[in-house]
């Protein structure tokens, strides 16, 4: 239980057009938002905004939600963080995830399976090149450096542990694992320093997550995305949220394999998660949409007028969440609203 929430800004992917979000990102800053974060998937990267806002900001710590990991080696990732922590004055968060099949393979060609152990050895690759401790050697299944010549034709052999040129401002970059699997989350409380769920329904955290983070340290930081609307509409926002359910249960990820819809079966709605994507793949989306629950899209988002969201706060102040990483703000006063609600 934390009644002491840290208040991130979640940005999201960056997309062409108006989505230079520097003023609403200086903006958070001033009013005393501990982070900024941007996502990537397969259109925007996600470090090269963290570099524009970095650059035009002091305080604002900065993370990624998430860097997927097949995206880049071990070797890539690391060097990208350690350069981009010296560039800020040490404010990166480095989140990373194996996001899912469709485009681990799809999109980058690379298998996907085993991603607990891929993701376990690229985690540990990463610190032993930031630690500069001697040249960097691993003997994995996934990330064997030196690569080995043996079975791997085209390979030379000629490969040798290197060490990072450059010092890292810190050599302990804070890293988080995006999960939604309870094995992925005990992974995360394993070796790293923080959780970013995608979903979080605050009462159920406990109940759904548990044993798995039952290993967690007491630095350790549940830093929630949740979506947040201040509106007079209540009716509307649920529907915004709805929406986005839809897409997530409906149609991010395959018809046997929904990362996104067995959580929400996990927190009690397996039924309705089985029609929305049922529907979705069928090409009823409105259907799709409508058998979204109320009661879901509430339990995992902040939506309302200023008291609604207030009142909705308490379960989050109750749950395990230390950070608040709010989704859905576009302008200062509905981030000082927030600001006022979450930070007093």
């Amino acid at each position: 239980m934390s009644t002491d929430l840290k208040l991130g800004l979640n940005l999201g992917y960056w997309q062409r057009g108006p989505a230079d979000a520097t003023a609403l990102v200086q903006a958070a800053e001033r009013l005393g938002y501990d982070s900024v974060w941007t996502a990537e998937a397969y259109g925007s990267d996600a470090f090269t905004p963290l570099a524009w806002y970095g650059a035009r900001t002091s305080r604002i710590k900065l993370g990624t939600s998430v860097a997927q990991i097949s995206a880049r080696t071990p070797a890539a990732t690391a060097m990208t963080a350690m350069t981009l922590d010296h560039l800020t004055g040490g404010r990166l968060l480095l989140g990373i995830g194996a996001s899912g099949p469709q485009v681990v393979e799809g999109w980058y060609g690379v298998p996907f399976a085993r991603p607990l152990a891929r993701t376990r050895e690229y985690a540990e690759i990463m610190r032993r090149i930031w630690r500069r401790e001697g040249p960097v050697t691993a003997d994995g299944e996934h990330y064997p450096l030196p690569l080995p010549a043996q079975g791997r034709p085209g390979v030379t052999g000629l490969g040798k542990p290197l060490k990072l040129i450059t010092r890292p401002l810190r050599p302990e970059i804070p890293l988080y694992l995006g999960a939604e699997g309870p094995r992925n989350v005990a992974l995360a409380a394993e070796i790293a320093d923080g959780w970013l769920p995608l979903f979080a329904f605050p009462e159920k955290i406990e109940q759904m997550y548990g044993p798995s983070l039952a290993s967690a340290g007491p630095d350790f930081d549940i830093a929630a995305m949740v979506l947040t609307l201040v509106t007079d509409d209540v009716r509307a926002a649920l529907d915004g949220v709805k929406t986005m359910l839809t897409l997530y249960i409906g149609g991010m990820g395959a018809r046997d394999r929904n990362f996104h819809a067995d959580i929400i079966g996990r927190m009690g709605y397996a039924d309705a998660a089985a029609e929305v994507q049922e529907l979705y793949l069928s090409g009823r989306r409105d259907e799709a949409f409508a058998a979204v629950p109320d009661e879901l899209a509430d339990g995992i988002s902040l939506v309302g007028p200023a008291g609604r969201i207030r009142e909705r706060l308490e379960a989050w102040r109750k749950s395990p969440v230390t950070s608040l990483l709010v989704m859905g703000l576009g302008d200062e006063p509905s981030l000082r609203t927030v600001r006022d609600l979450v930070l007093g």
